[in-house]
C-alpha cells in the first residue's frame, strides 16, 4: 500500500475517537531546531482520548513551537511523534487534521459580518443539486449548525446572527464546536481564555470539559494555572524550550502547579534586586522574599516525575 493510500485508510478508520484512555499521540523527547538556535527540546507526553493536557508556561517558554508541531505546521527535528502508535512526521496541517488533529488558534479563523452558520461550514459547504444548478444547502448548514452547538451546550437565539455579534467566550465554542463536527479526535487549543474575563474563561473552560465527555482528547495550551487545574488530567511545564516534567493531576496540587508556574529562583533574584532598590525593609521587598520561600517550598514538596531528584 503506498504511503497516500496508508494515510487516507487511517482517515477514515480515525473517525470517530477511540475508548477513553487509548493514547492517541505521543511524543518522546520532542524539539525543534532552526540551525543552531534550540526552539525546543526534549518535551515528552501523551495525549489520551477522554484527558486534557494542559500544556503550561510564560510567554517564550515554547508553547507555540510545540502545538505547532503537532497541528503539522512545523516539522520536528528531534524525537519522535507518534499518532495511533505508528511514527509520523507532519508536512502540512493538512495532514495532521486528516488524522483528526484539529488546531482552534487564538483569531479562531472567523469572518466576523458573517453568520454563526456560514463560519461554521467555512471553506466546507455542502451542495445540492447538479452541474450549473449546484448551489450552497443552506438550510441543512443552519439546521446541523444548530444541532451541534445544541450538542455541545451551547444555545444560540438565531444562527443568522453575525458571529462579530457573539461573545468572545461564544465564539470559542463555536470553533470547538466546528471542529468536533468536522471529524476532530483531539483538540489543541491555543490560549483560548487569554484575552477573556473571568465570566466568559468559565464558559470556554465549561466547553472543553463537554469536549473531554464525548471523548475526545484535548489539548489545552495557557499560561494560567488557575484555568489549567480545573479541568485538566495531564500538566506539561515548559520554561526556555524545555520540559520541566510531565505531571498527572493526582500528583500535583493547584498551589504547587502555580509555585513551578512562578519559579522560585526568578522571584528570588527579583526579591533581592527590590531590596537593593527600595530598601531591605520595604513591604514589597519582604513580600517578594516570602514569595520566593513559598515556591521553593512548593517545587521541593513537588514529586519528580522520574524517581529522581528534582534539579
Amino acid at each position: 500500500m503506498s504511503a497516500a493510500r496508508k494515510d487516507e485508510a487511517v482517515e477514515v478508520s480515525t473517525s470517530a475517537p477511540p475508548p477513553p484512555g487509548t493514547p492517541i499521540i505521543e511524543v518522546r523527547d520532542i524539539g525543534k531546531r532552526y540551525g543552531n538556535v534550540i526552539a525546543l527540546s526534549d518535551v515528552t507526553t501523551t495525549v489520551k482520548a477522554g484527558e486534557v493536557t494542559c500544556i503550561l508556561g510564560d510567554n517564550g517558554a515554547g508553547k507555540s513551537t510545540f502545538i505547532k508541531i503537532l497541528a503539522g505546521a512545523h516539522e520536528h527535528t528531534d524525537g519522535t511523534l507518534l499518532i495511533d502508535g505508528i511514527a509520523r512526521q507532519f508536512s502540512s496541517p493538512r495532514a495532521a487534521l486528516g488524522l483528526g488533529i484539529a488546531t482552534v488558534y487564538q483569531d479562531l479563523a472567523v469572518v466576523p459580518l458573517m453568520p454563526v452558520w456560514r463560519n461554521f461550514f467555512l471553506g466546507s459547504e455542502p451542495t445540492k443539486g447538479a452541474g450549473p444548478l449546484r448551489r450552497l444547502d443552506i438550510a441543512a448548514m443552519k439546521r446541523i449548525t444548530k444541532s451541534e452547538l445544541a450538542d455541545m451546550g451551547i444555545d444560540l437565539r438565531d444562527v443568522d446572527q453575525p458571529i462579530g455579534t457573539l461573545s468572545g467566550g461564544e465564539r470559542q465554542c463555536v470553533a470547538i464546536a466546528r471542529a468536533v463536527y468536522f471529524g476532530a479526535r483531539v483538540l489543541i487549543l491555543d490560549e483560548p481564555t487569554a484575552a477573556l474575563g473571568v465570566k466568559q474563561s468559565g464558559v470556554v473552560l465549561k466547553y472543553i470539559a463537554a469536549a473531554r465527555e464525548r471523548g475526545l482528547g484535548v489539548v489545552f495550551i495557557t499560561h494560567n494555572p488557575h484555568h489549567a487545574y480545573p479541568v485538566g488530567d495531564r500538566f506539561v511545564l515548559l520554561r526556555r524550550g524545555r520540559s520541566m516534567g510531565d505531571f498527572p493531576k493526582s500528583e500535583m496540587t493547584l498551589d504547587e502547579l502555580t509555585a513551578m508556574m512562578a519559579g522560585g529562583a526568578e522571584l528570588e533574584a527579583l526579591s533581592h534586586e527590590l531590596s537593593r532598590d527600595l530598601g531591605a525593609d520595604s513591604a514589597i521587598a519582604q513580600q517578594m522574599v516570602a514569595d520566593a520561600a513559598d515556591v521553593e517550598a512548593a517545587i521541593e514538596a513537588t514529586p519528580p516525575t522520574d524517581g529522581g531528584p528534582r534539579g
